[in-house]
């Protein structure tokens, strides 16, 4: 399986639904099924965090965000509040950069380390997205201060499958600020490259480079 990390971008295959028939039904129980056994492992965590925020600063601990789903459906992300609330940025005008002053205490170790991402495991749990796929993005992400749909040719094509927690592009070093075209345009690419490619092994490489990733924490913030 060839998958391009750094080369030009890939083929497209535009399908109206690129994971159907049995494709579909076992990323659907590889889904179930792992986030089951993921959420049994980390709910001490996720209580021992939520308990970390309410004492860091005041509001809720999940933040809830409207982002775009399959067939760009809007879905609402959940995600542990990282935020103060009266500087929460609901739909992502504003591009969070290096020691932004709005980001809690906690919420800087929480972004850089990705666990902010955790309660996103309800969400494929609700049938919104899949552990692996490309990121959801919010409504008004931009880059270089253009929308990310105005920006990237074919980026349409990301919404023809769920959402994920994570992805290929995340693991290959595109995750954090988005603060040049060039950063969406990789991302794009390799969530592509990922639909093109997609296995049940792929999504499990994803995910075992997905916590060596986290525990790096060097991109997010």
């Amino acid at each position: 399986m060839a998958i391009a990390t750094t080369v030009a971008f890939p083929a497209l295959n535009v399908f109206d639904k690129p994971l159907s028939g049995w494709n579909y039904v076992l990323k659907t129980i590889e889904d179930t099924v792992l986030t089951l056994l993921i959420l049994a492992l980390v709910s001490p965590v996720m209580m021992l965090i939520a308990l970390l925020i309410k004492l860091d600063s005041a509001g809720p601990v999940v933040f809830r965000q409207k982002r775009y789903g399959f067939n760009n459906q809007l879905i609402e992300v959940y995600k542990f509040r990282t935020m103060y609330v009266d500087q929460q940025d609901d739909n992502a005008r504003q591009l969070t950069t290096r020691n932004d002053p709005r980001v809690t205490r906690i919420g800087r170790f929480l972004r850089r380390t990705s666990l902010d991402e955790l309660p996103q495991f309800f969400n494929v749990l609700k049938g919104d997205m899949s552990i692996v796929g490309p990121r959801p993005h919010a409504t008004e992400a931009k880059a270089a201060g253009v929308l990310y749909e105005n920006l990237v040719d074919h980026y349409a094509v990301r919404h023809k499958v769920k959402p994920g927690i994570t992805g290929w592009a995340q693991v290959n070093g595109w995750r954090g600020e988005t603060d040049t075209e060039e950063k969406i345009r990789k991302r794009v690419e390799h969530d592509i490259s990922y639909i093109n490619n997609w296995s049940i092994l792929l999504d499990l490489k994803i995910i075992l480079k997905t916590i060596w990733v986290s525990l790096l924490g060097k991109e997010a913030y």
